[in-house]
């Protein structure tokens, strides 16, 4: 049991795609609960992620980066990051500091103007600029919109973070925790290892590849005698020329996919893996209300 005094509270992360919202959610919880690469959004589903110390729980909540949709599974992704701006305690507006205010920043703070929830601008990525560009920078954003903090950092090295969890817990109401302390994540084992999948899809291809690609885990078991989890996961994509590229010369590809993401899934479940990996088309799925809603892109009617 806690005692008097015990914060706990939701922090919901949200900003243009590829900011380090998921870098920093992993900073924070000293490891990998979200996928990262220099992909626009990589971020699908909205990842919770638990910090707990001795006074306080703050659960974080890794949004899909707002963008202008292009497709269903577009439009579902920014519905699912404005959803929830109202449900949580504190809302942590992530910008790149190397980019400055651009019109995608520009939208995301007129859809937060009438939010009664206490919203950060957390600028990012400081280790790449110089640091007299900070102060300039910050000044364009607050011209626009008055946020309760501002809070430079790098997510990920870890600057200012420690001062970002200070502030963040001044604005959480007293309460008991959610989630037992040694949690992480309130995700399956089996989602987590569907992303780190997808994750070596989106580090080893380009183009429209990595926005067309899912992956689904179809079984997921540990072997009664010995130290091995066998896992077989299916990779959706849209067109049988994507299949091609993901299965490469004589299989290449898809080898070193399975190869990395192997390695990544034994750290994560501390057990030896066997992987096995398919390939499936399935024509214009990121429109088809069936498969989104089958590989868990969509909340079902």
């Amino acid at each position: 049991m806690k005692e008097k005094g015990f914060r706990s509270g939701f922090v919901a992360l949200i900003g243009r795609p590829n900011v380090g919202k998921s870098t920093l959610l992993n900073q924070v919880l000293g490891q990998k609960v979200a996928i990262m690469s220099d992909k626009p959004q990589t971020t699908r589903n909205q990842i919770r992620g638990v910090h707990t110390t001795d006074d306080a729980q703050i659960i974080f909540l890794d949004t899909p980066g707002i963008h202008k949709p292009k497709s269903r599974l577009g439009d579902w992704m920014v519905k699912t990051a404005r959803d929830t701006f109202e449900e949580v305690d504190v809302v942590l507006f992530l910008v790149d500091a190397k980019e400055g205010a651009g019109s995608g920043d520009r939208f995301i703070m007129d859809l937060l103007r009438d939010v009664k929830t206490p919203i950060f601008l957390v600028v990012n990525k400081i280790d790449q600029v110089h640091p007299e560009s900070l102060l300039p920078l910050i000044d364009q954003y607050r011209n626009r919109f008055s946020f309760r903090e501002v809070v430079p950092i790098s997510a990920l090295h870890g600057n200012n973070t420690s001062k970002l969890l200070e502030l963040i817990l001044k604005e959480l109401p007293e309460g008991p925790p959610y989630y037992p302390s040694e949690y992480v994540t309130d995700h399956p084992e089996r989602f987590i290892v569907g992303e780190l999948i997808r994750e070596k899809v989106l580090h080893l291809t380009r183009e429209e590849i990595p926005h067309s690609v899912a992956v689904v885990v179809e079984e997921m078991s540990r072997e009664e005698e010995g130290d091995l989890v066998n896992v077989r996961a299916t990779i959706i994509t849209e067109r049988s020329s994507q299949k091609g590229i993901l299965i490469g010369k004589q299989g290449s590809m898809l080898k070193e996919v399975g190869r990395r993401a192997r390695e990544e899934i034994q750290r994560l479940l501390g057990s030896k893996v066997y992987l096995d990996l398919w390939i499936k088309v399935k024509k214009d799925w990121r429109n088809e209300d069936f498969y989104l809603r089958q590989f868990g892109y969509r909340d079902e009617d």
